[in-house]
Formats: C-alpha cells, structure tokens, sequence
C-alpha cells in the first residue's frame, strides 16, 4: 500500500458515510475487494507512464487500485452524481494524478481526456458495456489496451471462435480490430449486490494495423447483415446487399452460414462490399 492509501478511510468507511448503494437501473455492481481489484489492475500489465481512463468508477476500488500503481495519470468519468463526492476524496489526496469527470462515456470521447499512450481499465455498466467497446473499436489505434470487465457470456462473445454458439458480430468485429483473451473470470459472490451471471475480465489489445473508418462500417454492416438471420444461408442472408456478387468477389460459398467464416473470409466480403459502395456511393 502507497503512503497515499494509508491517508484513506477503507472502501466500505467511505461508502457507508456516503451511503451509496448499487443502483440497478445504471446497471451497478460494486467490486470492492481491494485484492481482487489489484489482480484486475496487475492483468493490464506494467502501467509505468500510461495515462489510464476508468469508466464509471462509482465508490472507487478499481480507481484506488489503479491510483495505487506506477500509472501517470488517472481520468476516472463517472455519470452518477451520488458517486462524485466520494471520489473527491481521492481527488484531495491524488490531485497530481488523479481527474473526475462528471459526463456520460456513451458521448465522451475518451482520448480527448489525456494524452498517449492511454489505456482504459474498466468495471464496465452490464447494460451499455458492449455499446462501450464498439465506440472504442472505432478508435482503436489510439489505444494501447483496454482492459474491461463484462457479463461472462459477453466475454465469451468477445472472444468466441468461429463455429461455436458464442461466435457472432461482437466477436468478429474484436477480433479484426484486436487480440482479445479472458483473463479473469469472477463469481457473483465477489460483487455487491451479487448479479446472477458470472463476469469476466478481458484484455483487449489492438492490432498495429487499423481499417479506414469506411471500411470498419463496411465490416459493421456485413456482420449485422449476416448474423441478423443467422439461420438462413448466406446468400440469402445478404441478399438485400447484393449478396451473390459479393460472395463471388470474396470467393466463398454461398450456401454457408455466417457462424461458419473465419475473420479473414469476413475481411474479404468487407472489402468487396466497400468497393462496391465505391463504385455506386453506397451508404454502409
């Protein structure tokens, strides 16, 4: 523990002076065991001089474990204003290091908030984390790592292979942007209050290489079309996107079914469907 840490009262202190408690409808779930929040903060890896970004830190153990390694700066933006006041109290005993803001992640843009090179570490809200990560998908050359805690069953999507039940446009998307991995999988047990689902923290590292913002809605709008009727073969699943002529361009069967493609049989009908919105001025 930090000689800053040692001028806190412990978690549950300030939470009961506080009296904050989870609420469902911003999809909370406190994780306030320091230990498991610092093996949370030890999977990103060594922080010496990376600017980190938390979202939605509510009474702040994952930030307190964050504050209490070797990263540059902490930007923590957090939308429930119940939570602001307790996280002054690291803002008074981190002020060199440490900033709040008081904002909705959903439209923030998160690399305005500290320079590179940036990671974000977060305990993300069930009901917006998927929203979340393809905002910083979008992004994702501007970020070293995230390392992002969701539902299990998310985190298995995230990181899904093909022919598997899990396996869709969440994965597909990740994986083309990202080497993703579970990393950590936790109970319900260690949350409060206890959701019904397991979680799961995974590490997300973005490729060296990123598509054109073109290409990336190339890519969202072939995985949505595709898995949207992921039953059907298909070319008829991409019909009403000129589907034959883009099969035929990417060099695949017709008569499969999206769960079916690797990611680079998904990087080949992207990039016809862009060319094809080249050629006609498409809207992906």
């Amino acid at each position: 523990m930090d000689l800053a840490h040692q001028n806190l009262k412990t978690l549950k202190e300030t939470i009961n002076s506080y009296n904050l408690k989870a609420k469902k409808s911003l999809g909370q779930h406190f994780l306030l065991d320091p230990h498991i929040n610092q093996q949370i903060v030890s999977t990103a890896g060594n922080l010496t001089g990376k600017n980190v970004v938390e979202i939605g830190p509510g009474p702040g153990g994952l930030t307190r474990a964050i504050l209490s390694s070797p990263a540059k700066t902490v930007t923590a933006i957090e939308m429930d204003r119940r939570a602001v006041p307790l996280l002054q109290e690291l803002k008074h005993i981190y002020a060199e290091r440490f900033q709040l803001i008081e904002g909705d992640a959903l439209t923030t843009d998160l690399t305005q908030l500290c320079q590179a090179p940036r990671q974000i570490i977060a305990n993300l809200p069930y009901n917006v984390g998927t929203i979340l990560l393809l905002n910083w998908l979008k992004q994702a050359q501007k970020w070293q790592k995230l390392t992002l805690m969701f539902q299990l069953e998310v985190a298995e999507r995230i990181c899904a292979q093909p022919n598997s039940k899990h396996y869709g446009r969440l994965s597909v998307i990740s994986q083309w942007i990202a080497d993703c991995s579970i990393v950590k999988k936790l109970p319900p047990g260690a949350f409060t209050p206890a959701p019904k689902v397991y979680s799961a923290v995974v590490q997300i590292v973005p490729h060296a290489v990123q598509p054109t913002q073109q290409l990336f809605q190339s890519m969202e709008k072939i995985t949505r079309t595709a898995f949207g009727q992921r039953r059907k073969m298909l070319k008829g699943a991409l019909k009403t996107i000129n589907g034959e002529r883009l099969l035929s361009t990417a060099r695949i069967d017709g008569s499969r079914r999206a769960e079916t493609l690797t990611l680079d049989e998904f990087d080949r009908l992207a990039h016809a469907y862009q060319r094809n919105c080249d050629e006609k001025s498409c809207s992906a």
